[in-house]
């Protein structure tokens, strides 16, 4: 095919992308051509088009590399791509207008119409995406999963107090809205190709969006419009509650708001959501409790490596009161039998909360995972966080997916667990230092074969991340710790 033919087919996608009409074609195809060093069109016909349109960007950016317009770094190729794309993106007003359309008549349609708008024009690498291993892990608490994700970084406590900060930049982060149509640099992502939708929440202006780089199904994002830091509050479970009233269908949550037990984004007010089912909303309530402040609300104590109270009802207010004076409790109390210090002598708070709420037939839902983030000297990145003899496999904070019941782990994670099969069948390997001591066990302990070697090793790393997981739970699983939980109870 031509040079030229790609060119008219691409901006054929483009015209029925919806954004554009038969009126636009020769202003889109001179701006294409520009784009890619072309002079501009010959030879070319007006066609079905088959190809997708980022099959036709592959070889736009291939033609653009020979025109000397961009070089080979990975950086210059997806800003133009981002560009190129965004040709197939109907503009912002748009796109929300189609949104407001399709919900109109179903919220399942609105979003299904901007998830797939977004995977056409590769907002969402889907292709890279795919690229991840998924495995399931049966555990005591049920099926959890288990995600190499090959966009991730093992982000540390340092890099987290980095995030904290505005970088006084344009954008100020990934989350803010001017990343709307924003080229990108060097040193940040293009983002010609994005759109937001717009959202009122309480009288304040909300950004929904999808992840790029997505963990699981429908990925999405809710960011503040203005640039203001994470904050649990009351009016957090406000808006999570909104959230899923205005999409039932979608799950929505937020990261603590405190270093080692916050999420990695905590520079900007956002929520996480999505359209899958996690294995922390199976889990069952093992111990019900009434709180009689709020005699419409089920409440009870989750079976869980971590510490998770879920409340259930009808009533978005009443839910709201009752979290809160979980949050309030909670924030001011301590257990010093169990080493649980609410504050430090100078004030500082060291609890918080991590809530996620989603919807259940009639009912509102919504699970508040207890959190500590106090530091020892036997354990500096955190009391009730991963221990040293689990970071191996799951290094840095836990995100709002892990809490959940999905452990998000790094890419270096795919050839070393493929190091230490190797090692365990005694074949040749470069087995990493710190997997050294775990592998031994393995070895001890199982009768390594071809046929089981990989499946040892994976339940062995979902075991890791329960025990994980338990680290970070601040009422341990134990009769001690549950006795301890059901002391704080008492105090709702």
């Amino acid at each position: 095919m031509s040079i030229s033919q790609m060119i008219r087919d691409f901006i054929t996608l483009a015209i029925q992308s919806g954004g554009w009409m038969e009126m636009d074609r020769l202003y889109l195809e001179n701006r294409v051509s520009a784009m890619i060093g072309e002079e501009g069109l010959v030879n070319a016909e007006v066609q079905a088009v088959t190809e997708p349109a980022i099959a036709l960007v592959e070889q736009l950016l291939c033609q653009a590399q020979k025109n000397q317009v961009i070089t080979d770094l990975q950086t210059e190729k997806e800003i133009l791509e981002a560009q190129l794309m965004d040709l197939m993106t109907p503009p912002p007003s748009v796109v929300n207008a189609y949104f407001a359309q399709y919900y109109s008549k179903d919220p399942i349609q609105a979003t299904d119409y901007f998830f797939k708008l977004n995977k056409e024009t590769n907002y969402i690498k889907t292709r890279e995406n795919a690229r991840n291993s998924l495995f399931p892990v049966e555990t005591e608490y049920g099926q959890l999963e288990v995600l190499i994700d090959f966009s991730k970084t093992e982000n540390d406590q340092e890099a987290f107090v980095a995030e904290r900060a505005a970088t006084g930049e344009y954008p100020k982060c990934e989350l803010c809205m001017e990343n709307e149509g924003y080229k990108g640099r060097t040193n940040y992502p293009a983002r010609s190709n994005q759109r937001i939708i717009r959202m009122n929440l309480d009288g304040e202006s909300w950004g929904f969006q999808y992840e790029p780089n997505a963990q699981y199904t429908e990925q999405c994002m809710i960011a503040s419009e203005e640039h203001r830091p994470l904050k649990i509050t009351k009016v957090t479970f406000q808006r999570l509650l909104k959230i899923v009233e205005v999409l039932p269908h979608y799950f929505v949550g937020s990261d603590a708001d405190l270093p080692i037990v916050g999420g990695s984004k905590p520079a900007h007010a956002h929520y996480q959501g999505g359209r899958q089912a996690f294995p922390l909303a199976a889990a069952e309530i093992e111990q019900s409790f009434t709180l009689q402040d709020f005699p419409s609300i089920t409440a009870g104590i989750v079976k869980w490596p971590l510490s998770v109270i879920r409340l259930q009802g009808k009533k978005q207010s009443d839910l709201v009161e009752a979290a809160n004076k979980i949050l309030a409790n909670w924030q001011i109390y301590s257990d010093e039998l169990l080493g649980i210090i609410a504050q430090a002598a100078d004030g500082t708070q060291h609890h918080t909360i991590t809530p996620i709420a989603r919807r259940t037939d009639d009912y509102f839902e919504l699970d508040l995972i207890l959190r500590d983030n106090n530091v020892s000297a036997e354990f500096p990145d955190g009391i009730f966080h991963p221990h040293p003899d689990s970071q191996h496999i799951k290094k840095g904070i836990l995100d709002l997916n892990d809490v959940m019941g999905l452990a998000a782990l790094a890419p270096r994670l795919e050839t070393e667990l493929k190091e230490v099969e190797q090692y365990l069948l005694g074949q040749e390997n470069t087995l990493a230092d710190h997997h050294q001591k775990w592998a031994d066990q393995l070895k001890m302990d199982n009768q390594i074969t071809v046929e089981n070697v990989t499946s040892i090793v994976q339940n062995a790393v979902g075991k890791i991340f329960v025990r994980g997981l338990e680290d970070a739970g601040v009422f341990k699983r134990d009769v001690e710790g549950q006795s301890g939980f059901l002391r704080f109870i008492h105090t709702l």
